[in-house]
C-alpha cells in the first residue's frame, strides 16, 4: 500500500498577516498592539469592578434592609439564597459581557491590522 500526500490547491490569495508579525514590522503595528492591550486591560478592570460592586451590594442590602436577613424562603435564610444562588447569574452575565466585548475588541484590531 502506498502513501499519498493530499494537499490543498495553491491559491494566489495574499496571506493574512499575523498580528505578531504586524507588531514587529512597523511602529504603526506596535501602536495597534498597545491599543489592543490597553482596551483589553480596561475591559478587565471595568468588568471586575462591576462584579465586585454587585458582590459587595448583597451583604450591604442584607444589613441595611430591616428584616431581610431574618427572612426565610422554603426554610432557608434569604441571605444564604442570595449569596448562594443569586450570585451565579451575576457571574454568568459578567463572563458573557467580558467575552463578547473582548471578541469585539480583537475583531476591531484584526480589521485595523489587515487594512494596513
Amino acid at each position: 500500500m502506498t502513501r499519498v500526500k493530499v494537499t490543498a490547491p495553491r491559491s494566489e490569495a495574499k496571506p493574512v498577516m499575523d498580528s505578531r508579525v504586524a507588531a514587529e514590522e512597523s511602529d504603526v503595528g506596535q501602536v495597534f498592539v498597545r491599543s489592543l492591550i490597553r482596551s483589553q486591560l480596561r475591559l478587565s478592570l471595568v468588568v471586575a469592578a462591576g462584579f465586585l460592586l454587585i458582590l459587595l451590594a448583597f451583604p450591604l442590602m442584607l444589613g441595611l434592609v430591616p428584616g431581610l436577613a431574618e427572612a426565610k424562603i422554603a426554610g432557608l435564610p434569604f441571605g444564604w439564597l442570595l449569596l448562594g444562588a443569586g450570585i451565579y447569574p451575576v457571574i454568568g452575565l459578567s463572563a458573557w459581557l467580558f467575552i463578547r466585548t473582548a471578541t469585539r475588541n480583537e475583531a476591531r484590531y484584526r480589521d485595523l491590522a489587515e487594512d494596513r
